[in-house]
């Protein structure tokens, strides 16, 4: 099992392996990790009963922003640690899925749908 600890080091390990061109053009983002989905994610998100997600963003992604865009909380990233730890058993398949899920959630956050995503294979 991958202790909390360990996880969030996934998480920002994953995140130093992006290239400095991505994470300069981030803005007004968090990446946090929590255990499970709760159910108002699962339902926003449209999830069907008996699945779960390995991570959800939350918020206005850059291309959609204009110049009155300001004052608003930061955007969120969730990395869901339950269901990652659950689905894939050994440490270096966690840490691969984790990487996965952390680069799907900022092609969200860079405006892109889940078809774009799933055609560059995230």
């Amino acid at each position: 099992m991958v202790s909390r600890d360990e996880f969030e080091q996934l998480v920002a390990d994953a995140l130093a392996t992006l290239p400095p061109e991505i994470l300069n053009r981030m803005d007004n983002v968090a990446i946090t990790v929590q255990e499970w989905p709760s159910r108002s994610q699962l339902d926003s998100s449209r999830v069907p009963p008996g699945s779960t997600l390995f991570g959800l963003y939350q918020g206005v992604p850059l291309t959609r922003r204009s110049s009155h865009y300001g004052l608003v909380p930061p955007d969120r990233i969730t990395i869901f640690r339950g269901p990652l730890t659950r689905y894939f058993g050994s440490p270096e398949a966690i840490a691969e899925q984790v990487r996965k899920t952390v680069v799907h959630e900022i092609a969200h956050h860079f405006g892109m749908g889940e078809a774009q995503i799933a055609s560059l294979g995230y």
